[in-house]
């Protein structure tokens, strides 16, 4: 069968290659690959009869196949429950499965195992997803009837029998709780058999499952299956520091993990000197700071005022050895400097393409953007507008082959607020004068209202010019009411002659 998670369409996987044929059983928890599927067995040799059958989240059985079904890793199976029946999916088949009830469950007897009934039909794969679905309403309810209670326990999963019939609830506590009272009180509300399983921090990680520190999903939901114990000493050896909160999982004890090397550590320690001896020397005593074991590298620094401005010295481990024995001869050599490895200084790495930079397309986008803001419209439109101003002056030659030269062109004049011309500022401002009703940048309109008053003059100026001959001098003119706006010319009225 093909894995549906990974499949790239038509049932075939993309990460394993099997053309079609998905040996793990899916991307499941704790899924084994049967390396043994495509091998067949002896002439005369029966196929082993135990199949290994897989339940919600970690789960799995040992179960007889008595039927002699042909079944395939992933078929959906009905198998014996305790009372009724229980529904779940062929993880193993085949020879792999004799290897796992050696490794999981030695003593086990064939006879003894449960029984395979048949293979679930419609009917029973839908009462199977019923029951899937009401885990998680149940799980809320039953923790709301635990804190009426006032237990000190946590209910972390519900897993439901296939036929409906009975609900097992996985629990964990640091302390023995009677929960007698709270199985009553969950049979009446949900009207199923109740059983209880205490589990522990490790069991019920690897039942939720989660994502670990480095990024991937927990070892414990995906393929470990032993859970050993592991101390501090653990991290003690691998030199790392001991900060809980780095060392603690998602359960919250010590990661898995630390065993994983742990014995590599051991190995490679017994082929360095012992931390705890000290060096010494005629500058001072020095002490031991930390190991590295990959880089065979033990640091060593002096003690009270010897140490001041020295620093950590790093010594490979047949010197500290070469030290020591000239301390059993009650030697001591200068200075540990002189017993220093020089430390190859690794080159820094250093981004000269730039490709590594987060931000290494922001910049393009911002001038891009600039260039769209630009007036003028996009490029193409720029060389549309170039096309037109070049054939501008193949117009000029044609003009002047014909004899019609282009005029120059002339600034125009400033106009006032009208549109009109203006009109050229006079040079000399004291002799020529303007009418109080023009303003300069343009007439202005008139205030609305009673004019002011004008004062009549006594007086006229007399009016400066030669004057013609036996012509009579004006006599002085009387206040008028009227007076006549003067000439824009700038030339003050004349005197008016006798007779007129």
């Amino acid at each position: 069968m093909g894995c549906s998670s990974c499949s790239s369409g038509g049932g075939t996987p993309r990460g394993c290659q099997n053309n079609g044929t998905c040996s793990s059983g899916g991307c499941n928890k704790l899924g084994v690959f049967n390396w043994l599927a495509n091998m067949q067995l002896p002439a005369g040799q029966s196929q082993y009869d135990i199949i290994e059958v897989r339940f919600k989240n970690s789960r799995k059985g040992f179960y007889r196949n008595v039927k002699d079904l042909s079944l395939q890793v992933g078929d959906v199976v009905v198998v014996e429950g305790s009372p009724g029946f229980d529904i779940g999916v062929v993880s193993i088949v085949g020879e792999l499965t004799r290897i796992q009830v050696q490794k999981k469950a030695p003593n086990m007897k064939a006879h003894e195992a449960k029984k395979i009934y048949r293979i679930a039909n419609q009917e029973d794969i839908d009462k199977w997803m019923e029951a899937r679905n009401l885990e998680k309403e149940v799980m809320h309810q039953a923790r709301e009837l635990a804190i009426n209670l006032n237990l000190e326990m946590k209910i972390s999963d519900v897993e439901y029998q296939g036929d409906l019939t009975k609900a097992t609830f996985y629990y964990t506590a640091d302390q023995r709780v009677d929960f007698r009272q709270l199985i009553k009180d969950m049979a009446e509300a949900f009207k199923i058999r109740i059983e209880m399983r205490q589990i522990g921090a490790r069991q019920e990680a690897a039942r939720l499952g989660g994502i670990g520190s480095c990024g991937r999903e927990l070892c414990c939901s995906t393929w470990l299956t032993d859970f050993r114990s592991v101390s501090t000493s653990a991290a003690r050896y691998q030199q790392l520091s001991l900060n809980p909160q780095k060392l603690a999982g998602q359960c919250g004890k010590l990661k898995c993990c630390l065993n994983y090397e742990l014995d590599m550590y051991l190995d490679s320690i017994k082929k360095f000197p012992k931390p705890d001896t000290r060096l010494y020397t005629e500058k001072g005593s020095a002490i031991h700071v930390k190991t590295d074991v990959f880089k065979r590298l033990m640091w060593y620094a002096y003690e009270g005022e010897a140490g001041v401005g020295s620093g950590l010295i790093p010594l490979s481990p047949e010197r500290v050895e070469e030290i020591v024995e000239l301390n059993k001869k009650r030697e001591k050599p200068a200075d540990l400097k002189d017993f220093e490895e020089q430390i190859k200084v690794e080159p820094d790495y250093s981004n000269v393409v730039g490709q590594d930079d987060l931000d290494r397309f922001e910049h393009v986008f911002k001038r891009r953007k600039k260039k769209r803001k630009k007036p003028g419209g996009r490029p193409a439109a720029k060389k549309a507008e170039a096309q037109k101003t070049s054939n501008k002056p193949a117009a000029k030659q044609e003009a002047k082959a014909e004899g019609n030269k282009p005029k120059p062109t002339r600034k125009p004049r400033p106009q006032n607020a009208k549109g009109k011309p203006r009109k050229p500022k006079p040079q000399n401002a004291a002799k020529n004068t303007q009418n109080p009703k023009e303003v300069k940048g343009g007439n202005k309109p008139k205030p609305k209202g009673p004019k002011p008053e004008q004062k009549a003059k006594t007086e006229k100026k007399p009016v400066k010019g030669p004057k013609a001959e036996g012509q009579p001098k004006a006599a002085p003119k009387k206040n008028f009411k009227k007076r006549k706006p003067r000439p824009q010319g700038g030339n003050k009225p004349q005197a008016k002659k006798d007779g007129e």
